[in-house]
């Protein structure tokens, strides 16, 4: 199940870019990328980024983790070849049979939970107030209303880039992986995205994320987190394969 908009207060296209790739029946690629630097160059670094990955996993002879890795390389050096000063964020997840890895660059975000919200997985956004957060300097409600949340210290597109793979995680019937944009964590506390989409349909839980996000945007109220932006993720469950949209 994915889902991906233009931020509400904006008339510019999408900058960000997400992809589905099937490499074979027990072997997908989930990937998520929000692109940085303004219209054009935020949109078109996004793209290159799932376009660079996509062309690697298409190789024949590398496994996913080795096409996954090279394909990060290869969209930093694009983006940086292109000459604009964009870049953008990447969160990608490497699903075979009941397990996953997850690889990152960025402050798009990776989630994994279970059908109680036990969490099973959580990336820390490179930023500042990512590390703030994960060192116990801040907490959620500081950080999600923090003036420099909107910082990166790490993105695709940069000499010094650095990718973080995490280890294999198994995941069990009806546990729920999330990617996505900071569109939504900017906008959501975790526990009310894990409250939305631990249980029930799938297309009924992105709904509601969809639903609760935008309607932070507009609503401006200095009591909740509000910070329009392009919004897409990515939602999935090993008993229910993503469809193509909703």
């Amino acid at each position: 199940m994915f889902y991906t908009h233009c931020s509400p207060d904006k008339e510019t296209v999408n900058e960000d870019s997400l992809a589905l790739v099937d490499i074979d029946p027990d072997t997908s690629v989930l990937m998520v990328a929000d692109g940085l630097g303004g219209q054009p160059g935020g949109a078109t670094a996004s793209e290159i980024a799932i376009k660079a990955l996509a062309q690697s996993l298409a190789r024949a002879g590398s496994t996913p983790r080795e096409a996954i890795l090279e394909g990060f390389d290869r969209a930093n050096h694009r983006i940086m070849d292109s000459g604009t000063g964009a870049a953008t964020t990447l969160a990608v997840v490497e699903i075979q049979a009941n397990q996953l890895r997850p690889y990152h660059v960025g402050d798009s975000m990776i989630v994994a939970t279970g059908q109680r919200g036990k969490q099973k997985l959580f990336t820390v956004s490179h930023s500042p107030v990512g590390y703030a957060v994960e060192a116990g300097l801040l907490n959620e409600e500081e950080a999600i209303h923090h003036e420099e949340r909107h910082l990166i210290s790490n993105v695709v597109g940069a000499e010094d880039m650095n990718i973080s793979m995490g280890s294999l995680i198994t995941l069990a019937p009806r546990d729920t992986l999330l990617l996505a944009s900071d569109g939504l964590f900017d906008n959501l506390y975790y526990e009310e995205i894990v409250a939305l989409i631990r249980k029930g349909p799938l297309q009924t839980a992105a709904r509601r994320l969809v639903e609760l996000a935008h309607h932070r945007m507009a609503l401006r109220d200095p009591g909740q987190p509000c910070h329009p932006d392009d919004l897409s993720f990515i939602l999935y469950r090993p008993t229910t394969w993503p469809s193509r949209g909703f």
